[in-house]
């Protein structure tokens, strides 16, 4: 019936363990229950008599059109949850008409993924790694599959601290399971999720050098500052992936949703912000637009449809939240996304 059913269904086929890895964040976790909360904590004013007999949810992003303005954020290890994993997630994102932002940590080549669903778009995420060769190669990989975009991962110096994975000793992938997108960078490496270096070295000239050595357009995916936002915004970044890592990165990051507001002011429409976060309910999808999004991301209900149902579950999954998008709209007195009446978020006073 929506998106959380497909936890509940995906529990019961999973591995405790995986469901962990999908399920968990770091530390207490508060961030992970935060992105949801904050959700929570916000009201829809709509207002009424404004003809919404016909609406329309598509977007487009850097030239690539959407559907809805929903996306799939970059998860890793798919097939932890289906056989097919990412094929399976990129046939369900065609058929939906979404953009598919493909992990670099994921179990099924970029160059298999655009051969699953050649007409879909694209985009693929990117940690920079210290060795620059390695970052050309993987952008070169990204390139001949067709990929229309780089989401940069920006928030992650270090590997975020997982508690549940720490007591589960869940550190890489399971045997006949590897990273396909890290194999064969250099001779001898296996695919293995621990080459993925995380560097507390990288500083904003590095994103200066990718954008000097690629026509893809580049998002930043972790700016949580309106200044660091600003900055992005000055070197020539072309988009913001406002998103705190699910909460496995740093633990007690605000709310992404809160966040919004101040990144939106930041940029002021300069470039496009996508929102992930704790997105679970269409009413999620209309307050982040209202507050300045351009769209949003999707995380953990991808993995767990897929668990439930393989590209079946992923795409039913994607339908019920176009249902529960189209009907917020028409209930809240808009068109469209780009239509959205003007005070729609109602934050009401704490006790």
């Amino acid at each position: 019936m929506n998106l959380r059913d497909f936890e509940t269904a995906a529990r019961e086929k999973l591995d405790p363990v995986h469901a962990d890895f999908i399920a968990g964040g770091a530390r207490d976790e508060i961030t992970v229950r935060e992105n949801e909360a904050a959700f929570a904590r916000l009201r829809l004013l709509p207002r009424v008599l404004r003809d919404t007999s016909r609406r329309a949810l598509g977007v487009t992003l850097l030239g690539d059109r959407s559907a809805m303005p929903v996306l799939l954020s970059p998860t890793a290890f798919h097939k932890l949850a289906a056989p097919e994993g990412e094929r399976a997630t990129a046939r369900a994102a065609a058929a939906t008409g979404v953009i598919m932002i493909v992990s670099m940590a994921s179990t099924v080549s970029v160059g298999d993924i655009a051969a699953a669903a050649p007409a879909a778009p694209r985009w693929f995420q990117l940690y920079l790694q210290p060795d620059p060769e390695i970052t050309d190669a993987l952008v070169r990989r990204a390139a001949d599959a067709g990929c229309s975009a780089l989401v940069v991962t920006v928030d992650s110096p270090v590997l975020g601290a997982g508690e549940r994975n720490r007591r589960n000793g869940f550190h890489d992938l399971p045997p006949g399971m590897r990273c396909e997108n890290l194999a064969g960078l250099r001779d001898g490496e296996p695919g293995h999720v621990r080459q993925i270096v995380m560097s507390p070295e990288l500083t904003w000239e590095h994103i200066d050098r990718l954008r000097a050595t690629t026509s893809l357009p580049v998002l930043l995916k972790g700016v949580l500052h309106p200044d660091d936002a600003r900055e992005a915004v000055r070197r020539g970044v072309d988009g913001l992936l406002l998103s705190n890592h699910g909460g496995r990165q740093l633990d007690t990051v605000p709310a992404t949703i809160d966040l919004l507001p101040g990144i939106a002011a930041a940029v002021a429409g300069r470039i496009p912000v996508v929102l992930d976060g704790g997105v679970r309910r269409g009413t999620d999808v209309v307050k982040a637009l209202a507050l300045g999004a351009t769209a949003v991301g999707i995380g953990r209900p991808v993995m767990w449809a897929l668990a439930e149902g393989g590209e079946k579950g992923v795409r039913r999954m994607l339908e019920l939240l176009r249902e529960e998008i189209d009907d917020a709209l028409a209930l809240c007195g808009a068109t469209g996304p780009a239509a959205l009446p003007p005070g729609l978020v109602y934050r009401r006073e704490q006790p």
